[in-house]
């Protein structure tokens, strides 16, 4: 889908949506591929991968990123797939952190990379670090071994609490620990997690399923609201008390233990005002940007960037179009149905 032609006049130097939203917020993914095949993310063990020449370069995206933060965009955060899995990452993770007005650029990840070791003797942990990567997003569902590998087809827990350590160790500014809920998989390993990010001053989030890659993930048996566990939590943990005053940058609420950890609460499905605060538009790695992951619209930019007539204003006027069609709210309550997995769309 393409949206409007662009305009002639110099486009804005912000970049606000119908609903009063200023986009400050990139989500970058870098490939489709991943270590690990999680069964919401990308369920089956035959994937159809992009052809090399789909994928966009690591210039196209940086000169994507430098056009959005002339409009605004201050954060950038690398997803994948296994973001950390494609060939010669950390130079462009260098160039990114360089481009002038972007001042937080963080990596999602599974982790079971972040203790590899590069050809100079750092760990990528290290080595994101001294480029300028200021947070690390870890997915971890459970610490339970048997559990883990039949969540993410890998028996590679160990590689990706090492990742965790090995990032602690680099001393990177924000690490944060991403639970997806999973009714019959992973509610018993709650309070295991709670420790684990306590002994390791780390801030844990629990974040409900979505039907981004099947609907069968909200079916009663899967799917775990955020209310559920904070519920669970509290019959051993006692009161968790609300902290609305505390926020990241996303729709996390956070809650307080008695002891002073914080932990967060994402419920897309639950939350009804989880859309309200949205900033952000995401980027595939095959060069679609998405307004919004819970809905079909997206817009191919790998055609303007590969097109030779199209200048950096032309592009600009693309994030302008695709900003003004950003909805209100996301479509996952209204009988979604997925049109590509998660891995595809970049988590």
């Amino acid at each position: 889908m393409v949206p409007h032609p662009v305009n002639e006049a110099a486009p804005p130097f912000e970049m606000e949506d119908l609903h009063g939203h200023l986009i400050s917020y990139l989500r970058v993914s870098i490939t489709d591929r991943c270590n690990e095949r999680c069964h919401y993310c990308m369920p089956e063990e035959e994937q159809d991968w992009l052809a090399r020449e789909e994928v966009l370069s690591y210039e196209e995206i940086l000169r994507t990123v430098r056009v959005a933060a002339s409009l605004g965009v201050k954060k950038v955060r690398v997803t994948g797939g296994e973001p950390l899995t494609r060939r010669n990452m950390l130079w462009f993770i260098d160039q990114l952190c360089a481009i002038d007005g972007i001042n937080d650029v963080g990596i999602s990840t599974n982790g079971t990379l972040l203790g590899k070791m590069t050809k100079d003797g750092r760990t990528y942990a290290q080595a994101l670090k001294e480029a300028g990567v200021r947070s690390v997003n870890i997915s971890l569902d459970t610490l339970n071994r048997k559990a883990y590998q039949r969540t993410t087809g890998r028996d590679l827990l160990d590689a990706a609490v090492g990742g965790i350590d090995a990032t602690r160790e680099a001393t990177i500014d924000k690490i944060k620990i991403n639970t997806v809920l999973m009714r019959n998989r992973n509610e018993n390993d709650l309070w295991d997690l709670v420790d684990f990010a306590h002994e390791r001053d780390l801030l844990l989030r629990f974040i409900e399923l979505m039907p981004v890659s099947t609907t069968e993930v909200l079916e009663d048996n899967q799917f775990f609201t955020v209310n559920d566990a904070r519920k669970l939590l509290e019959f051993r943990l006692g009161e968790l008390s609300f902290r609305p005053d505390f926020r990241t940058n996303g729709p996390a609420r956070y809650y307080e233990r008695k002891n002073g950890q914080l932990i967060g609460f994402i419920g897309a499905m639950s939350d009804f005002h989880f859309c309200e605060t949205c900033n952000k538009l995401r980027l595939t790695c095959e060069g679609k940007l998405r307004p919004c992951l819970g809905s079909h619209m997206e817009f191919d930019l790998r055609e303007v960037l590969r097109n030779p007539k199209m200048t950096d204003a032309d592009i600009a006027g693309f994030f302008h179009e695709v900003v003004a069609r950003k909805p209100k709210e996301h479509d996952f309550r209204n009988a979604y149905e997925p049109g590509r997995k998660m891995i595809a769309i970049g988590g």
